[in-house]
């Protein structure tokens, strides 16, 4: 059995410019990135998982993934150890809703530098974050890839050009396969069919851009849809809230 050393939460502050990614890595401990400002993007084999800022995701150790920029990123991330609070801790990639509580413990055991569980003060902190890990929730901000290989080929191309408007079937005859076949294998493996999986798509890149200082009107055109009114309404049913009242937040 391995032993829960006495660090057992290390934490790291940096800030990257819009557009920079830091390539494909991993870590031997489990990872949240926190996002006080800017939008990330992180990826894995698996799928996608946008972070909009006073968001989180949480990466398992030993996951291999990468990071993108959309407008300034500040960063705050916790590493836990993977011995210590193991049934306690995620095991699954997610992106969480981040609470003004756990922000301000995230800023706190930053400054800190590494939480020792030997020492009062951090068990009382580590404590704290557990309990705020086990209640949080998670934030539908994710685009898991299909297996299938023609499935995964339709992915492919809805990502190179997420504001196509051509129909689903013109995608489902490029990738060589039926439309009926692709809503089934996206279902079966990604969880939603081809035309919800588009729309999730096309809000993760509208979040991005949003990021990136785009008007509402542009981002709009550029993930694909024909009115402004339309993109409102589904941003603001995904989101919880308009696309300025999300900007006037960040």
């Amino acid at each position: 059995m391995r032993q829960v050393p006495r660090i057992v939460v290390r934490t790291f502050a940096f800030g990257h410019s819009g557009g920079y990614t830091i390539p494909p890595h991993h870590h031997d401990w489990n990872q949240l990135i926190y996002a006080s400002s800017g939008v990330m993007t992180v990826r894995t084999e698996r799928g996608a998982w946008v972070v909009p800022p006073e968001r989180g995701v949480w990466v398992p150790a030993g996951v291999t993934h990468s990071i993108q920029m959309s407008g300034a990123v500040s960063i705050r991330t916790l590493y836990f150890a993977p011995a210590f609070a193991r049934r306690r801790l995620p095991r699954a990639c997610s992106v969480v809703n981040v609470s003004p509580l756990m922000r301000e413990l995230i800023l706190h055991a930053t400054k800190i530098g590494s939480l020792d569980r030997n020492v009062a003060a951090h068990a009382r902190l580590i404590g704290v974050m557990l309990d705020q890990i086990k209640t949080w929730s998670e934030a539908p901000l994710d685009l898991t890839m299909p297996r299938d290989p023609r499935a995964l080929k339709a992915a492919e191309i809805l990502r190179r050009e997420p504001g196509e408007t051509g129909s689903l079937d013109r995608i489902a005859r490029a990738s060589g396969a039926s439309k009926r076949t692709l809503e089934r294998r996206f279902r079966a493996e990604t969880g939603m069919g081809l035309g919800r999986w588009r729309q999730q798509l096309r809000l993760l890149h509208a979040l991005r851009l949003l990021a990136e200082g785009e008007a509402v009107t542009t981002v709009a055109l550029e993930a694909g849809y024909r009115s402004t009114s339309a993109f409102i309404s589904m941003f603001k049913k995904a989101v919880g809230s308009t696309p300025f009242q999300y900007r006037g937040a960040r």
